[in-house]
């Protein structure tokens, strides 16, 4: 698989503000979010959650390949006086000697990896955290799968020009993989200049399925959620919220 999330670099209007605030309340609580409590974002974006966790006296680091996103949010934290250390790289390469008490992967960033590629993002996480520390992260259910359907689309700018500033034609091409519960997105951007492929493959996880990934990565799964705003689980959402610890 490609590791390819295209929510990494869109538009800051697109996202729930009003979801998100109650988020990061719940996060500040359940976790007792206070002044020195260390905090990593992996995938953080335009620093949605990274911003207001920084309000909240935390000492936040946020990790994303995006420099859009990133000169976004350094934007936002230099006007709000906030100190937020942001690295642009992919969190696949990341490596620090910081230690955390709560590391975060939201927007189901985590499902747009290879089996391998999670499997070695656990195990960095665990390293990265301090003893009795946690991670929160989302992942598509496998009642999000049983909704996606193949298909085939064409649009002229495809996602309002997210592919590039020039006029393009991009076509969609919809895959589903009913054993291994992944979708594949071809996206096929033709520009007068040039033609491009990009390959979003998404993993799509059962409550056991997640968990056992945790766990053989030396985590214990405290609880799962529907949503990363602390809502009760339940089968028939479309995501699963995890929080684990390290044992």
């Amino acid at each position: 698989m490609l590791a390819y999330h295209l929510n990494e670099d869109i538009d800051v209007s697109s996202r729930n503000g009003k979801f998100i605030n109650r988020s990061v309340e719940w996060i500040t609580s359940h976790f007792n979010v206070e002044e020195g409590t260390k905090i990593a974002d992996f995938g953080c974006g335009p620093g949605l959650y990274t911003t207001q966790l920084a309000q909240k006296k935390a000492e936040v680091t946020g990790i994303d390949f995006s420099k859009r996103s990133i000169q976004y949010a350094q934007e936002v934290a230099s006007k709000e006086q906030l100190s937020i250390h942001y690295a642009n790289q992919n969190y696949l390469e990341f490596e620090t000697e910081n230690r955390f008490h709560l590391i975060l992967m939201i927007m189901c960033d985590f499902c747009a990896l290879s089996p391998n590629q999670r499997k070695s993002m656990l195990k960095k996480f665990h390293s990265f955290l301090e003893p009795g520390g946690s991670v929160l992260l989302d992942v598509y259910s496998l009642t999000a799968f049983g909704q996606r359907e193949e298909g085939a689309t064409y649009e002229v700018n495809q996602l309002d020009g997210f592919w590039s500033p020039h006029k393009y034609y991009g076509f969609l091409n919809t895959f589903k993989y009913e054993e291994e519960k992944v979708v594949l997105d071809k996206y096929t951007i033709i520009e007068s200049s040039h033609t491009k492929t990009v390959y979003n493959w998404l993993q799509y996880f059962s409550p056991e399925a997640i968990e056992r990934e945790f766990v053989e990565c030396g985590f214990k799964v405290e609880k799962l959620y529907s949503d990363v705003a602390g809502s009760s689980f339940n089968p028939e959402s479309s995501e699963i919220a995890v929080v684990a610890s390290v044992v």
